[in-house]
């Protein structure tokens, strides 16, 4: 069966990966997501992933560390979980590589789009850590910029719940799930998916937008084939 889509990049929140544990990075968790990485490349797409930090460092918390400098302590606690990605990918026999928006040289290799490219067409898994590299940019424009950077056939949001509902479902059981919305659904209507310079670039570049839970296994791989199972925005 032929896969829908040749090229991806997949937004990875730092949640996912810490899973129960709700800090930090959970081993099951993160091994359980390197399988489905490395299954959906074992069928030929190419594979790029942005990790979010939102398991060790989420925003400003007090007036004593200003926006910037939380934003960049944000943009470590992603390199971190880069970090992870890559080992776990590595450990399942699945050839990966870190990248960095930040200079951490002992750590990662900096960003160079070209250089990306060659390692997506060598068949690895590039990882991008450090955000855009600039504060007040969040890892969802990160991931809208990078798609486009690389000619991802989609963007793929790995999320807690399984699409995109008009309200929360765990709060509001007669909450609607959408199974395709256009860019200006989310947003005219504040839907929460992304952020709006995010939204706004996808929608600028053309990038199509997937929303699915990555917890459900098997889920992926449902996705590159097609399968409805999530909710798809373009």
């Amino acid at each position: 069966m032929a896969v829908k889509y040749k090229r991806v990049l997949i937004k990875v929140s730092g949640e996912a990966l810490a899973g129960e544990d709700r800090f930090g990075v959970n081993a099951a968790e993160l091994e359980k997501v390197a399988r489905q990485i490395k299954e959906i490349r074992a069928a030929g797409v190419d594979v790029a992933v942005v990790c979010g930090g939102g398991n060790f460092f989420r925003g400003r918390t007090g007036e004593n560390i200003d926006r910037p400098t939380a934003d960049y302590m944000g943009m470590l606690a992603t390199v971190m979980n880069g970090l992870a990605l890559q080992d776990a990918l590595l450990s399942v026999g699945c050839d990966a590589k870190l990248m960095t928006a930040i200079e951490i040289r002992d750590m990662a290799e900096g960003y160079a789009r070209r250089k990306a490219l060659d390692y997506l067409d060598e068949g690895k898994v590039v990882v991008f850590g450090g955000g855009t590299g600039s504060p007040f940019f969040t890892t969802d424009t990160t991931a809208a910029l990078r798609a486009a950077e690389i000619g991802a056939d989609v963007l793929l949001l790995a999320k807690n719940i399984d699409a995109v509902y008009s309200d929360d479902p765990r709060t509001n059981p007669d909450a609607e799930r959408y199974t395709e919305l256009s860019y200006m659904d989310i947003i005219d209507r504040d839907l929460k998916v992304m952020d709006l310079t995010a939204a706004t670039l996808c929608k600028d570049t053309g990038t199509k937008i997937y929303v699915f839970a990555l917890a459900v296994p098997g889920n992926l791989m449902k996705v590159i084939n097609g399968e409805n199972v999530g909710t798809l925005i373009q």
